[in-house]
């Protein structure tokens, strides 16, 4: 089985999509940066192991000293996994606490836990952080993205969400529409795997715009990822 990791910062409706559609591999992990982010309530009901990781834990090689705010995020998250999130505030206070007593001497960077789950692939599904260099080398040409509009035009740093519909519409584009392409070291920059458009009327906003651009996201994203695993493995 190829076991695949997803990375998500927000909603996390794509990622929701490739847990339940993809069909070449596996979704076994998801990872986020934002403790808040929905896509934590996606993964608990869709049972798929979730952690929360700090920006530290991200762009470290090897393990860190301490518990930092990554490990008690993941911790957090794991308790809402196991239904513990609605818990009153006092005792979640105490379990912190009890925690924080028994809290292991290392953290573990991101990539140990990729490695430690064994992921053969990773899909960035609305992440918004860069993927450091040491990730990108343990997985060369195994890391995909989603963007939210046509590359090479309207990518880069800061082009993301609303901020993309936004200037496109702002362009007098006549139209927009996603890119799937192979992750590398600079922003929105890798081998285009595939992309498909829309119109963009007159009468667009960065909402009607961004409903439009989310339909084709729902439409071709797990079939492109399958696409991709499957042409790797011949």
């Amino acid at each position: 089985m190829t076991r695949i990791a997803v990375f998500a910062s927000g909603n996390g409706s794509n990622a929701e999509n490739l847990i339940r559609n993809l069909t070449a591999g596996k979704v076994v992990l998801l990872l986020c940066n934002n403790p808040r982010a929905f896509v934590l309530k996606r993964a608990q009901e869709l049972h798929v192991p979730a952690v929360v990781f700090s920006r530290e834990e991200l762009d470290a090689a090897a393990g860190l000293p301490g518990k930092g705010p990554g490990t008690m995020a993941a911790e957090m998250t794991r308790g809402v996994q196991e239904g513990t999130a609605a818990m009153p505030r006092k005792d979640r206070k105490q379990e912190e606490q009890a925690e924080e007593q028994a809290a292991p001497e290392q953290r573990h960077s991101v990539l140990e836990l990729l490695k430690a789950h064994r992921i053969d692939y990773i899909v960035l599904a609305g992440f918004l952080w860069k993927i450091p260099a040491h990730v990108l080398r343990a997985w060369p040409g195994r890391i995909l993205n989603i963007h939210p509009a046509l590359l090479p035009k309207y990518g880069g740093a800061g082009m993301y969400g609303e901020r993309v519909h936004r200037e496109v519409i702002r362009n007098g584009e006549k139209e927009s529409g996603i890119t799937i392409h192979v992750v590398d070291e600079w922003y929105d920059h890798g081998r285009i795997l595939f992309q498909a458009t829309c119109p963009v009327d007159r009468t667009d906003t960065p909402e009607t715009l961004a409903n439009k651009i989310h339909e084709l996201e729902q439409q071709h994203f797990p079939a492109v990822v399958d696409n991709y695993i499957k042409q790797a493995a011949v």
